[in-house]
This record gives C-alpha cells, sequence and structure tokens, in this order.
C-alpha cells in the first residue's frame, strides 16, 4: 500500500515494513505540510485494494477464517504482478496503529490475521470519517492500480535521486575540508638559538 507520510511526526523509517505495501510518500507535498502542521494527530494514509478489503470486512462480519495472505493481498498478489492495472486502489488511514505498522510481523503475532485485517477496516473507516479535515482538494482520491504503480515509481526515483545529491553533498563537504587542509601554510619552525 502506499503510505503518505502526513503525521505530526514522521517515521524515521519502514525497514521492517514490507517495501510492496508502502511508498514512502504518496500524498502531494502539501498535504504532507497541511496535516503536519495541523492540529489533529495527523494522517497515515496507505492504499489497499478495493475489493480486497471488501472482502475482508464481509469474512470478518461474517466470522470466516482469516489468513496472513488474505492480508496481503490487501497491497499485491504476488509482488504486485497479478493486480491488473485498472483495479482499484482506495486511500486508508493508518494512524492508529501508530509505529506497530512498522513490522509487520509483529503486528501479525500480536494481532494475528483476524485483527490485522480489522485494523485495516477501520483504517478504512477512519480515512472516510476523517477526511473531511483535510482540504478539499488535497483529499487522497482512489486511483488504479497502474496509478498507483506509476507514483510508486516516481516515488522510488525521486528518493535515489535525493540519496544520490545528498551523497554528492558529502563528497564535496569532504574535499572542501581537504581543499582548506591543503591550503594551510606549514607552522612555522622556530629557530634555535
Amino acid at each position: 500500500a502506499i503510505l503518505a507520510q502526513v503525521q505530526a511526526q514522521p517515521h524515521s523509517s519502514h525497514e521492517d515494513f514490507p517495501q510492496h505495501l508502502i511508498l514512502h510518500t504518496m500524498a502531494p507535498k502539501e498535504v504532507e505540510e497541511d496535516a503536519s502542521s495541523g492540529s489533529e494527530g495527523g494522517f497515515g494514509i496507505c492504499y489497499v485494494r478495493e475489493k480486497i478489503i471488501k472482502d475482508l470486512r464481509e469474512k470478518v462480519k461474517g466470522g470466516k477464517d482469516i489468513t496472513r495472505e488474505d492480508v496481503d493481498k490487501l497491497t499485491d498478489g504476488d509482488g504486485g504482478a497479478d493486480i491488473d492495472p485498472a483495479e482499484m486502489m482506495v486511500p486508508v488511514d493508518l494512524a492508529d496503529l501508530g509505529d506497530d505498522i512498522e513490522d509487520m510481523d509483529a503486528l501479525f503475532e500480536k494481532l494475528g490475521p483476524k485483527g490485522v485485517a480489522e485494523a485495516f477496516i477501520k483504517a478504512q473507516d477512519n480515512f472516510e470519517a476523517n477526511k473531511g479535515k483535510m482540504e478539499p482538494d488535497l483529499v487522497p482520491k482512489p486511483m488504479t492500480a497502474g496509478e498507483w504503480k506509476a507514483l510508486a515509481d516516481q516515488e522510488d526515483m525521486e528518493d535515489m535521486e535525493e540519496e544520490d545529491l545528498e551523497g554528492e553533498e558529502e563528497e564535496d563537504e569532504d574535499l572542501d575540508e581537504e581543499e582548506e587542509a591543503d591550503e594551510e601554510p606549514p607552522a612555522k619552525k622556530t629557530k634555535k638559538a
């Protein structure tokens, strides 16, 4: 799913969160800035497959068994390869999960598959209940899986470019320090009498 880090306290790392489940920033930057400056706790927007969350909602309502595989399908079936590009992805608000979302294995261990499914269902309900608190033109909208993937690819490219720029800046700083060291005059030698 795509996580828009529109939270008062942005997550610093999502290393344990399955990368197929997250894009580090999905919402337009204006949404991030608007939500992070707001007095509410912020939003943790994530995109999930609409038909899968509907299926999970029905299973929970019907008291049927839910497996981890059922929940993993929220974002993709097999690394995204089997998702129809025309399939709809819908935003959910995972802010209530807080840092628990950082480690899905621990979350499954803590809540079990049914509990995780219920958390995503609640996240969808929370999004619907709270989207009125966002600026109307900044509310994340449903999108096709094709659009979602294109945005994910774009975000990955931006992250890579940002990392490259940071690496170049560090190299420039190191070179500047070396040049300054080379330019310093040698220490004066004192004469012996």
